[in-house]
């Protein structure tokens, strides 16, 4: 019969479950499908089992009578459907014998993808569940073939992002390099930054955001000129309103990305040379009003320039720029991290990790300079 039918050997192999309170009419139709070549089927005469056989047998199709004791079928389609995962597709056969078109109706409302009346031809009964099972088969095929298109779209996002932060990247590292012959003075502000995001209990997610967006934080510099950015003397009034667009222009650089990454620099930029008493630039912002990230960066960004030699100024002894973070709390820098920001310099550690970074001894998780692909996800 089932060769007659051409009924697909890959459909043998459905899980069938029938439900129905007259025994009788559970084993004949269970005989009939044994013979077809179904080989995976299951019946329950008890209504009030059928949500649990659901559940535990994963049916590819249910055969459903309609007028039962306890529980009708109308009920068990409606917790079906209610109960399926979004994008699956159980299809269930209705099987019975009221002939009301108002019944037929009602089912096919409540889910039903197909309806008979009891009693059933033989073929057309094992017609009808081969068609039900072929469109499930095409409906599973286009939901993995969704979502296989989805995966390459979040993989090719994502390698399209990681190009980009890399590119920007080495822009910024390009504009450090004018003002820092090591041009690592990037880097050591990520450092400090995570470090200092880690004590005031951002969690390790966020502050890994931090390390990886905090190194673009002048990539503005890279739009303002060599007499302006390289003076060794003071500038004029007109040279620093210059000067401070750079963090318009970076965060111009950085923006309209989705990539969380990104848009972490792209707050940075614009807000790392605010200040705490609402005295900075560009906005004059004020206490948290500032972004977090921008006051976290703020103080690892002076302190890093306070201990290392520029263009406008020789380096600072270590103590002397401490105390210059210090006495700025409150002012220019949140009372709290320049707390925090104490506490990790007088535990040794701000040294322990600048050191081994200049000895290149940091483990991956510090060292590398590319983002994880977790974080373009």
């Amino acid at each position: 019969m089932s060769r007659a039918l051409s009924i697909d050997e890959k459909f043998l192999g459905a899980r069938i479950l029938i439900v129905d309170d007259e025994e009788i009419n559970v084993r004949f139709l269970n005989r009939v499908l044994q013979k077809a070549g179904f080989q995976i089927v299951s019946g329950v005469n008890d209504a009030r089992l059928a949500l649990d056989e659901v559940a535990s047998f994963k049916p590819d199709l249910v055969v459903l009578d309609l007028h039962m004791p306890w529980v009708d079928g109308f009920d068990i389609l409606e917790k079906l459907r209610m109960n399926q995962p979004e994008g699956d597709y159980l299809p269930v056969l209705v099987l019975t014998g009221d002939m009301s078109s108002e019944v037929r109706l009602r089912a096919l409302a409540a889910g039903a993808r197909d309806f008979l009346y009891k009693p059933f031809d033989n073929t057309e009964v094992l017609l009808r569940i081969r068609n039900l099972l072929e469109f499930r088969h095409l409906h599973k095929s286009l939901a993995d073939q969704n979502l296989e298109l989805e995966i390459r779209v979040v993989e090719r996002t994502r390698e399209v992002e990681k190009a980009k932060y890399e590119l920007l990247q080495r822009l910024a590292l390009a504009a450090e390099f004018r003002d820092d012959v090591t041009g690592d003075h990037t880097r050591r502000v990520g450092i400090i930054s995570h470090e200092l995001a880690l004590h005031c209990g951002m969690s390790l997610e966020d502050a890994e955001v931090i390390r990886l967006a905090a190194p673009l934080h002048d990539i503005g510099k890279i739009g303002i000129s060599d007499n302006v950015l390289l003076k060794d003397q003071t500038l004029t009034s007109n040279e620093y309103s210059v000067m401070m667009l750079h963090t318009v222009m970076g965060a111009r650089i950085l923006s309209g990305s989705e990539n969380p990454v990104m848009r972490k620099a792209e707050e940075i930029a614009a807000t790392h040379h605010e200040r705490w008493d609402g005295g900075g630039y560009p906005n004059g912002l004020k206490e948290e009003e500032i972004p977090l990230s921008g006051r976290v960066v703020s103080i690892a960004d002076v302190f890093d320039a306070l201990v290392h030699e520029r263009p406008y100024k020789p380096a600072w002894a270590w103590a002397d720029a401490v105390n210059e973070i210090r006495k700025e709390s409150g002012k220019k820098f949140d009372p709290r991290l320049v707390a925090a920001f104490l506490q990790i310099e007088e535990s040794g550690q701000l040294k322990v990790l600048l050191a081994q970074h200049e000895a290149g001894l940091n483990d991956i998780h510090i060292q590398r300079t590319d983002t994880p692909p977790e974080m373009f996800a």
